[in-house]
This record gives structure tokens, C-alpha cells and sequence, in this order.
């Protein structure tokens, strides 16, 4: 079997130089296909967001002065919740270190 598997291999040392520039010639074209989508993607995707910046700066503005509160509210909360488990970790690692 293995000797079936190395007539059959491909070598680059006798192919015709022609193949190897059209490989070279294919690639480059996907490269440049495959280049030009994603930078179409790209394009759509930052239209999106400025446009759905423009839609939405209104709204923020108008809402702002209810928005600024409530996030401050959410942040002391938060801020309140973490400080409380570090609490908590600081209680538990000191009693176990005190059991020892």
C-alpha cells in the first residue's frame, strides 16, 4: 500500500513552471475576492452603526436626564455588591485562618 501511495504523490520538481504561476494567479484572485467582501462587510457595518448613532442620539438626550440617575443607581448598587462579597471573602479566609 505504501508503495501505491508514492507513485501517485504530487512533486512540485516536475511541474510545468506554467501551473505553478497559474496557482499563484488563482490564489492571488481569491485573496483579492475574499479582501474585497470583507471590506464590503466592513463598509455596511460601520454605515449601521453610524447611522443607528444618528437615530439614537435623540432619544439619549431627550431621556438623559432620567438615564443619568438611573445609572448612577445601578453603579452604586453594583459597586455596594462587590464590595460586600469582598467582605465576605476577607471574613471567611481570616476565620479560616484563625481555625488553624
Amino acid at each position: 500500500m505504501a508503495t501505491a501511495d508514492f507513485y501517485h504523490k504530487r512533486d512540485d520538481r516536475y511541474s510545468s513552471p506554467s501551473s505553478r504561476g497559474q496557482t499563484k494567479i488563482a490564489n492571488f484572485l481569491t485573496a483579492g475576492a475574499i479582501g474585497t467582501t470583507l471590506l464590503g462587510l466592513s463598509v455596511l457595518t460601520l454605515t449601521g452603526t453610524v447611522m443607528a448613532l444618528i437615530l439614537a442620539t435623540p432619544v439619549l438626550v431627550v431621556f438623559s436626564p432620567v438615564l443619568v440617575p438611573a445609572a448612577i443607581v445601578l453603579f452604586l448598587a453594583a459597586a455596594g455588591f462587590v464590595f460586600s462579597g469582598g467582605c465576605s471573602v476577607a471574613a471567611i479566609v481570616t476565620w479560616r485562618q484563625s481555625r488553624r
